[in-house]
């Protein structure tokens, strides 16, 4: 698996390809058909809920104003749409057990 300590998609459709046998090509297309089923969902503005893994969530943030920490002076800062993630109970337990 990964040995710098990051996930790749790689190292999922290597692990598929391992555990359930497809072949290297048909694991990394799986690998990239639910990526962007998953990227597809969240640019409509659908939020993306995984059971027993997390829920991806799209926010709207207004405008507010901000403050420059070497200057001081105030700025504007735009109105965006940010993502954000919440895992869920079941893999925070997994996280704490591990650690």
């Amino acid at each position: 698996m990964a040995k710098t300590g990051n996930l790749t998609r790689a190292d999922i459709a290597e692990s598929i390809h391992r555990k359930i046998g497809l072949s290297r090509a048909d694991s990394s297309g799986l690998v990239e058909g639910i990526l962007r089923h998953v990227c597809e969902s969240l640019s409509k503005g659908d939020n993306v809920k995984i059971s027993g893994f997390g829920t991806f969530i799209l926010r709207d943030k207004a405008q507010r104003i901000g403050r420059n920490p070497k200057t001081g002076i105030e700025v504007p800062i735009a109105p965006r749409r940010v993502l954000t993630f919440r895992a869920s109970q079941i893999m925070r337990d997994r996280i704490v057990e591990a650690g």
